[in-house]
């Protein structure tokens, strides 16, 4: 039996990497395609754009491993089928429960890949993407130190922590100094949003300005600052939750849990990382019925369509999940797992149909 289970695991691991490849290519393209607008702002070139793109790949090919696992099972089940080699299996007295364990072996082995890329392959290459896209597009950029990113514009310096939004950043500092560089202003904004391509809305702002001996504090709802770093930028240079490792997640669910600051959008990124593991093996549980009766002797383009058809279902159901728990504030840890759970439900009614 072990060397069954091999032999399963094997076939259906080359048919989801074969898919992966093909997924990865294409990403590379759309992701290429992405950085046309950036092209030439500073020293922003095409093959630094390539090579930004490149170093992205990794990621896109993680996230749309659930969605290659989909297709690929399917292809790899296909080819079992279709050379009859599962008919001979079950002939010879392999019951549908061990075919099913030798299946969610070979799922948990491409989850256990998985996540050693998302610990420690993905976000050091994505960081890199980000230092070096943002290096090349801005001057007097810093990325030192666990205290966000700074980025000098004249006599004005900006450090921004968090992220908290599209466009929208959290505990922004506002350094102004003189031709001397002697300090004459700290301001602190509780949010920052982008208000055009060199300005800023800070709300909740609070500036403390030094003059000679004296220290004067004004406070106001908003403020509009002119800088010439965008939002864009600032994007660049301020992580995602969604960007994390499981690892960087968890200790940062700790961190502001010890803190008591809000840790919903991390949770909600951890529990979803999680969630798209689990779907590693639900979905090859899905493809193993699809062996059996009236799709035994589909071909190979029918099953590819079937498999990119619940990919893409799955794919936009967990995106669509991850802005409304984001919007409506609505539990985390039911509705990243939700897609999975529909996904585990369809398996679990085709296995029990399966004779």
């Amino acid at each position: 039996m072990i060397r069954l289970d091999r032999y399963i695991a094997r076939t259906l691991l080359g048919a989801i990497a074969m898919v992966l490849a093909v997924l990865a290519v294409l990403g590379a393209l759309f992701l290429f395609i992405g950085e046309q607008d950036s092209i030439g702002t500073g020293h922003y070139t095409a093959v630094e754009a390539l090579l930004n793109s490149l170093l992205n790949v990794p990621g896109f090919a993680l996230n749309a491993l659930p969605a290659a696992a989909v297709i690929g099972g399917l292809l790899g089940v296909g080819a079992l089928a279709r050379s009859h080699e599962l008919t001979v299996m079950r002939a010879a007295g392999m019951p549908k429960r061990r075919l099913l364990l030798a299946v969610l072996g070979a799922g948990a082995a491409l989850a256990v890949l998985a996540w050693c890329a998302d610990e420690f392959l993905v976000p050091p290459l994505a960081q890199y993407a980000s230092q070096r896209k943002a290096f090349a597009k801005y001057e007097n950029v810093s990325f030192a130190g666990a205290g966000g990113a700074w980025i000098r514009d004249g006599s004005t310096i900006i450090n921004v922590s968090r992220q908290t939004g599209e466009e929208v950043f959290g505990g922004t500092l506002v350094f102004e100094v003189d031709d001397a560089g002697r300090l004459r202003s700290i301001g602190r904004a509780e949010s920052a949003r982008g208000a055009g391509r060199q300005s800023w809305e800070l709300s909740g702002y609070a500036e403390s300005r030094f003059a000679g001996d004296a220290v004067s504090v004004t406070a106001a709802a908003t403020r509009m600052l002119q800088s010439r770093a965008s939002a864009g930028f600032l994007q660049l240079a301020v992580q995602d939750p969604s960007d994390l490792s499981i690892g960087a997640l968890y200790r940062a669910i700790r961190y502001l849990g010890a803190n008591q600051l809000d840790a919903a959008r991390y949770r909600f990124a951890l529990w979803s990382k999680i969630a798209r593991l689990l779907a590693l093996p639900v979905a090859l549980a899905f493809a193993l019925p699809l062996g059996f009766g009236s799709m035994r002797s589909a071909g190979m383009g029918a099953r590819t369509t079937l498999g990119l058809g619940i990919g893409i279902v799955y794919f936009f159901l967990q995106r669509m999940v991850e802005s409304g728990a984001l919007v409506f504030r609505l539990d985390p840890l039911l509705l990243s797992v939700l897609p999975t759970l529909l996904l585990a439900l369809a398996a679990g009614v085709l296995l029990i149909r399966t004779r």
